[in-house]
């Protein structure tokens, strides 16, 4: 038997799976996350614990672009593989319920 928990992620699951799925959606709720994950980042490389580092980016304009845009992709990419997985992860859980109760039910 199924406990009241997992019967209400079914029918949540089942309600809401396909919203979940979408791209646009993923990219809202995980954005904050690799927002973060970038900012530190960011502040990281412009502290100037490293000096070469420094003097590279002062030689180089063009460099804060190349970083700029560097981090605006590594904010997408942690943001889709994280929701990804949230989705998989709640997916193969709902699975195995599904299998579960089915089992249940034919004893």
């Amino acid at each position: 038997m199924l406990t009241k928990e997992e019967q209400l992620f079914i029918e949540y699951w089942s309600k809401h799976r396909l919203k979940k799925k979408k791209i646009f959606g993923q990219l809202y709720l995980g954005f904050p996350l690799a927002v973060f994950i970038v900012a530190a980042l960011f502040l990281n490389f412009l502290s100037g614990w490293y000096k070469r580092a420094e003097m590279e980016l002062r030689t180089n304009n063009s460099l804060i672009i190349t970083v700029i845009i560097a981090g605006f992709i590594i904010a997408v990419f942690v943001t889709v593989l994280s929701i990804k997985l949230k989705w998989d992860r709640n997916e193969q859980y709902y699975i195995e319920l599904l299998k579960k109760s089915k089992n249940k039910n034919q004893e």
